[in-house]
């Protein structure tokens, strides 16, 4: 797979990343989520998050085969949560954490929504300890 210098893609979801279209962060959203559900692809991401590794030396940490690894890498390149760069024949990875925007958005949206239930509850169990003081 031929990668521009930027190591964006034109297949990756990095490339729909300056769209300002709801459904297309949607989408971006959905993929990036779907990478992130496997473990394995997790764990690469740990391993690159410190900087450039070739696909080699990632493959090595895993007791899968190399072909299982290069899918996995392929489909957290193809989400945009990995830069590719090649230097010779080598394939060095890293993450980008630009990446994530869009499930922090998700979270971010979703989470003071929690807090102001979480709050509520309290307030109430607040409110009925004040009438009912405990025996």
């Amino acid at each position: 797979m031929a990668t521009s210098g930027s190591g964006t893609h034109p297949h990756t979801v990095s490339a729909v990343h300056g769209s300002a279209a709801g459904d297309d962060i949607g989408a971006v959203t959905d993929v990036v989520l779907r990478a992130l559900a496997d473990p394995q692809r997790r764990r690469i991401l740990r391993l690159v998050r410190g900087g450039e590794l070739p696909a080699g030396e990632i493959a090595r940490q895993f007791a899968v085969t190399q072909q299982g690894v290069s899918h996995h890498l392929q489909v957290l390149h193809r989400a945009g949560l990995l830069r590719e760069r090649r230097e010779g024949t080598k394939r060095l990875y890293t993450l980008d954490p630009q990446a994530l925007d869009p499930v922090r958005e998700v979270l971010a949206d979703l989470w003071p929504s929690a807090l102001q239930r979480l709050k509520h509850i309290v307030e109430h169990d607040q409110t009925s300890a004040g009438d009912h003081p405990p025996s």
